[in-house]
């Protein structure tokens, strides 16, 4: 009589696709298995079966892991291969924007677009034209960075003021008052991106 072959192992999609995600966060944290084991707090071999899609973890277990890898438990679910966002803009062909409630002399060329995920982005080319003044009360939710292109001005965040020229970076809270508090030179441009979490 044959001895009888073991029965292949059910693989369910879903564990399987949050096997791939654990892997790919683990080797992008540059952790070992052994090394995400123990600080998630699960053994090797669970982590093992895991990551090979064999088992379904518990909501227990996808919270260490998570907290072994710094990352909220959501991103074990993310589908990136379904990913499809991605923007090309060519020099100059950027949309230009009339934004609501645009500052007169504000010309802001919008240079990309994401439409999933949780994480809006705005990237913008914006150029002060010879009509732009000074302006301060910029205020708005998320996180903002600029990068100084072209010309010297002065910048305001809150109570602070800084120099720029072509060259310098900022990045904060948009939340607090901020904006051109004086043009030294023209013509002044900034790459403007602004960061914000989706409702």
């Amino acid at each position: 009589m044959r001895p009888r072959r073991p029965a292949p192992v059910a693989r369910s999609s879903c564990a399987a696709r949050i096997g791939v995600q654990v892997r790919a966060l683990r080797m992008a944290a540059g952790l070992s298995a052994g090394q995400l084991a123990a600080g998630s707090e699960i053994s090797p071999s669970m982590l093992s079966r895991i990551e090979r899609g064999l088992v379904s973890p518990s909501v227990e277990t996808l919270e260490r892991l998570a907290q072994g890898l710094h990352v909220p438990v959501s991103r074990f679910f993310g589908d990136q291969a379904r990913r499809t966002d991605f923007c090309h803009v060519r020099a100059g062909q950027g949309l230009v924007v009339d934004r609501i409630g645009a500052v007169e002399g504000y010309r802001y060329e919008l240079l990309g677009h994401s439409l999933s995920g949780n994480l809006f982005v705005e990237p913008y080319l914006v150029t002060l034209l010879p009509e732009a003044g000074p302006y301060v009360t910029f205020q708005h939710p998320g996180l903002k960075f600029l990068h100084f292109l072209s010309g010297a001005a002065t910048y305001r965040y809150g109570a602070k003021s800084v120099e720029v020229g072509a060259g310098d970076t900022l990045l904060f809270d948009a939340t607090a008052l901020h904006g051109i508090e004086a043009i030294h030179s023209g013509p002044v441009s900034y790459l403007s991106v602004v960061f914000t979490l989706r409702e």
